[in-house]
This record gives C-alpha cells, structure tokens and sequence, in this order.
C-alpha cells in the first residue's frame, strides 16, 4: 500500500492512499461534524456537515468521501466552513420539531451536541413544522419522524449489518421520510427482526426503546466496526 503525503492546515503528514480523507483527518486529532457517517457503515457524504477545502478547487468537498492524493493541501475550519456548518446545523433544527428539553435522548443527541459545539444559541431561519407521525406500533421500539435528520444510518446498519433491509427512503428533498418495507406500520413489517440495530445507530430521538427515560437511554455505537471486523476475519465461522 502506497503512502501519501498532504498538507492540512498547514501541517504536513502522511497517509495510506486506500484511507479518506475523514480517517487521516481523525488519525491526526482533527475532529469534524458528523451526522449520516458512522465507522462500520458505507459512508454516503449525505449530511453535508464534514465538508472541506481542497486547494485549486472552488467546491467544498466531503471529507468522507473524499480519498487522498499526493500534494492535497486541506483546510477544516475556515471561516466560511464555520458559517457552513452552522447553516446547516440551523436548516436542520428548522426542517422538522426539534426540541430537545422533552425528548428522551435529550443530553445524548448528536445533533444537539454539534448545535453546542457551533455555539448555536438560535435559528435563523423559519421552522417548517410539518405534519409528521409518531409509529409506536412496533411492542419494543418506537419511531418519530419529528426528530428525524434523514441521515439513513437506520436504512445502511438494516441492510448492511442486519441484511433484513426493512428500512429505506420515500419521498424527495423536505417531504422525504424513512420508511418501514412498503410504507407500513414497523409493528406490521414482515421482514424487521427486532434486532435494534438502528435504534442505537440513529443520532438523534428519531428512534428509541420503549420505556426508557432520558437518564437511562444509552446509544451503543461501536458494535459495528465490531461487527464488521469479526465477519472480515471469518471469527463465526466454524
């Protein structure tokens, strides 16, 4: 495997060219924003959150998707990144019914944290406050489209982890909702195992156990590179 060798920030150092540019960025203690991407999941570049500069190009570039070139010269925290992030952090709050004082991942949202990091004391924009259901029909999980980011962590673990694929998208930009097989009921599907992987995946209170209150919601995140790692080495293989 070949070394690269790039700038960020000014700084040089040194990578391997099968890595992105979001693994060397965290490698060498440079955190971005994250929402849609998950370590053990197919990132997807959805969010829009860990955009960076290149030099030579006009166009933001997602650090997740984004794989390394001998020379790359990176930039992560311009002010115009900074006035980006943000944006999107405040489209996001307006886009759906955010309100964290009475939900019940209040203190381990994601979201949340990230509107703390950006020093994001309010919204500037109109909140849309649509119309959006509460599916608690499933006996041990419930869904609400209120706090969804659509960022599909829900719909990749589903179907790359769990391979049941009972999650995935309808719709299109603002009307967009994550939906369960054919659009039914989650206690209706035929094909969710009840595993509750995408409970602990989702960043937000979108999703969440039945019977917990705030204090007692732990998001377990990790299992997937956990995961991924034992079926790469075939360990459950007898």
């Amino acid at each position: 495997m070949s070394v690269k060798t790039l700038m960020i920030n000014g700084q040089m150092v040194s990578a391997s060219e099968d890595q992105t540019l979001l693994d060397v960025l965290r490698e060498n203690g440079i955190e971005l924003p994250t929402l849609c991407h998950l370590d053990g999941l197919t990132p997807i570049g959805a969010c829009r959150l860990c955009l960076v500069e290149l030099a030579g190009s006009n166009k933001l570039h997602p650090a997740c998707m984004t794989r390394i070139t001998e020379g790359m010269e990176v930039t992560t925290h311009s002010e115009r990144l900074v006035k980006y992030r943000r944006m999107i952090l405040e489209l996001l709050f307006a886009e759906r019914n955010h309100f964290c004082s009475i939900c019940v991942i209040n203190g381990q949202c994601d979201l949340q944290q990230m509107g703390y990091d950006v020093g994001m004391d309010h919204v500037r924009f109109e909140y849309q406050c649509p119309a959006v259901e509460v599916d608690a029909s499933h006996e041990r999980f419930i869904m609400d489209h209120n706090r969804c980011v659509l960022c599909t962590r829900c719909v990749r673990v589903c179907h790359e982890m769990e391979g049941a694929h009972t999650r995935d998208v309808m719709g299109r930009g603002g009307s967009s909702r994550i939906i369960t097989d054919l659009n039914q009921l989650w206690g209706k599907s035929g094909s969710c195992t009840g595993c509750g992987k995408c409970v602990q995946v989702c960043p937000t209170g979108a999703l969440f156990e039945k019977g917990r209150s705030a204090a007692e919601v732990v998001k377990q995140r990790d299992f997937l590179v956990y995961i991924k790692t034992a079926r790469e080495k075939h360990l459950w293989i007898q």
